[in-house]
């Protein structure tokens, strides 16, 4: 077959990742680029060597050569973008979170289905070698029942300062939905995807708006930013199981940037990430035993992956490697969260 066209929606951040995949692969090649900032774009389309450039993404949407649409604009700009794109026939891509909403993530599955065409959200983390091998360790029942997860991903004084980021207009929440829906999503992966039926969260800003507040990643905290810095969750499943998680962009945390891990504990022993580390032990010697993968070196950075996985999966008719129905999960949690937050109480989720 031909090598897939991709076109590009979003070219000034995130996209820069994604294009040693679309490089990379074999399947796939971006063609066409589109932002809103005309320099932003034209910068990129030199750099790349590409000149089939748009600022309004409909030319992209519209386009009959193209196969693909890669989605990387601020999260609030998903949905309408996604089925748009699915409604004209073409695979989609899309940045975390798919949607900041269940309801627009309903409605592009929706789309899709009418479709026809493969769509996956862009969760990078699971494309890591080091979580690649946890999950294949934790599927040969390793752990026995999963009952218990603690997940966090915790940053000191690091907020992304763009208004794609601490605006809720353009971002539809902070840390939550930035990094939270990271954690969250490989950690649920991992778990085997148990149904999540409540949470009890709490979404706060307690520093951003502190005199003098400010990030190591640009500096004063801009006055526009309306978002939460820090969010916490229990979250319990219909299985039993239940997970504790832990996000935030501003934290008086014990870390340089970021610290970032994730546990889980089963009927037959427990495991760590990233450290790739497993714990059980024996009843009759009472014994522990630890042990620890030996990995791999990535060869290919999981941004890059996620890409050539992507358009593999469309060429040989493969599911997708992240379906949208998980997705739906992990936004039911953390909607989840603003939803008790503002109620005070524990929630049920749908």
């Amino acid at each position: 077959m031909s090598t897939l066209k991709v076109g590009i929606i979003g070219v000034g951040g995130i996209a820069r990742f994604h294009m040693p995949g679309w490089e990379a692969s074999e399947y796939a090649e971006v063609v066409a680029g589109c932002d809103v900032d005309e320099a932003v774009l034209r910068k990129w389309g030199k750099e790349f060597g590409i000149t089939r450039l748009a600022t309004d993404a409909m030319e992209l949407i519209r386009d009959r050569e193209l196969d693909i649409i890669d989605i990387c604009t601020p999260n609030t700009y998903h949905a309408p973008l996604a089925i748009a794109a699915l409604e004209a026939g073409k695979h989609v891509l899309c940045e975390k979170p798919l949607a900041p909403t269940t309801d627009e993530i309903r409605a592009i599955i929706a789309a899709r289905d009418k479709s026809g065409k493969m769509l996956m959200t862009a969760q990078h983390h699971r494309f890591r070698g080091s979580a690649r091998a946890m999950k294949a360790e934790i599927d040969t029942g390793a752990l026995g029942e999963i009952y218990h997860a603690r997940s966090w991903m915790l940053r000191r004084a690091a907020v992304p300062i763009r208004p794609g980021f601490i605006m809720k207009q353009h971002s539809g929440g902070g840390p939550c939905i930035d990094i939270g829906v990271h954690i969250l999503d490989l950690t649920l992966w991992l778990m085997g995807h148990p149904r999540p039926v409540a949470v009890s969260g709490v979404a706060r800003a307690e520093l951003a708006h502190q005199e003098g507040a400010f990030s190591i990643w640009g500096g004063p905290i801009p006055p526009e930013f309306d978002v939460e810095e820090f969010a916490a969750a229990f979250v319990r499943f219909e299985n039993g199981a239940t997970l504790i998680l832990e996000v935030s962009w501003m934290l008086h945390h014990g870390t340089e940037v970021e610290d970032t891990q994730l546990w889980l504990y089963g009927t037959k022993g427990g495991c760590h990430w990233p450290t790739c580390e497993f714990y059980a032990s024996n009843n009759v010697t009472k014994q522990h035993y630890d042990r620890k993968l030996k990995l791999v070196q990535d060869t290919v950075e999981p941004h890059a992956l996620e890409c050539i996985e992507f358009a593999k999966a469309i060429v040989e008719g493969a599911p997708s490697p992240v379906p949208a129905e998980q997705s739906l999960q992990v936004m039911a949690i953390l909607e989840g969260i603003y939803r008790s937050q503002q109620a005070g109480r524990e929630v049920w989720l749908e």
